[in-house]
């Protein structure tokens, strides 16, 4: 964010079949599709669902962080 003076954080949940990791990267992923400028994410929780004695599905707590676009502002200084 070297260019932002105030960054925004989100927490989202990311949830993955495959893996922890996939989780937040779908967390991540998705949350880009909408949000410009994420710099950074903090993984906060993990968690997975089980059946039968096997995890069925993983997810992540994530704090997702983007810098605050000033210039798209309606706002006179």
């Amino acid at each position: 964010m070297k260019d932002f003076k105030v960054a925004n954080v989100i927490e989202l949940v990311g949830e993955s079949t495959e893996s922890w990791d996939d989780a937040v990267e779908v967390a991540v992923r998705e949350a880009a599709k909408t949000i410009r400028h994420i710099s950074g994410v903090e993984v906060r929780n993990l968690t997975a669902d089980v059946v039968d004695g096997r995890i069925t599905s993983y997810k992540a707590n994530v704090h997702v962080a983007f810098g605050v676009d000033n210039s798209l502002r309606k706002i006179r200084a």
